[in-house]
């Protein structure tokens, strides 16, 4: 991974144009392709980013980023550059999930209709550049659903769910991926906020999902 700090202007062309001014921002450029800038305001989110994959590119007054297979590009204008630092991560261990949201895991990816009507597994841990994605599927409509899987469903984890949707929607075809939250249990806040944002969510039963008692399922999908 590398690092910079550096005051810079950064230019976004693409599916419209942005400008960040000139300012001191923290620019990651990860080994996996996505580069993201920061700022040292605004929490989580960069203020602009570039998922993979992407080209990056020296240039006489900076760094250029270009989206492969795309016209998406961030040309970055160095003024002053602070710091420049490039770190070896190594290999990456997964998250790893408790026994009970691993389990949950499982039997869903073997019975994706519980989260919804017809809909079948395409991945398992499918890859963001912010973490995976617990389930991808597609619907009766063969659209895509992005499904995230907790014990509990808190508004945390719809924050997640969302975060992963704003990534997944950048990727070509996938611009109208919905999302469903799947869950023991999903707490009332959760469900309004889920809902508030279009995601779906679903509470599910481990002995349900083993055969081992009937059914009592509940689906919101806004």
């Amino acid at each position: 991974m590398r690092l910079i700090v550096a005051r810079c202007e950064v230019r976004y062309s693409g599916r419209l144009s942005a400008v960040l001014p000139e300012a001191l921002r923290l620019l990651l450029i990860k080994s996996d392709g996505s580069v993201m800038v920061h700022s040292d305001a605004g929490g989580y989110k960069p203020e602009n980013w570039m998922t993979p994959p992407c080209v990056v590119e020296e240039t006489g007054e900076g760094l250029e980023v270009r989206k492969v297979g795309a016209d998406d590009r961030l040309e970055i204008r160095f003024a002053e550059v602070v710091s420049d630092v490039t770190h070896d991560m190594g290999e990456a261990a997964a998250l790893q999930k408790d026994g009970v949201e691993r389990h949950l895991q499982e039997l869903l990816a073997e019975s994706p209709e519980w989260c919804g009507e017809g809909f079948r597994l395409v991945k398992r841990e499918w890859a963001t550049d912010i973490g995976p994605v617990d389930l991808m599927c597609r619907d009766s409509a063969d659209c895509w659903v992005a499904v995230e899987i907790k014990r509990i469903g808190t508004i945390q984890a719809v924050e997640q769910l969302t975060r992963y949707l704003e990534r997944i929607r950048q990727e070509p075809g996938m611009s109208r991926c919905r999302g469903v939250l799947a869950a023991q249990v999903v707490k009332p806040q959760a469900r309004v906020l889920a809902e508030s944002r279009g995601i779906g969510w679903v509470e599910v039963d481990l002995d349900v999902l083993r055969g081992e008692r009937e059914p009592d399922l509940t689906l919101f999908a806004a």
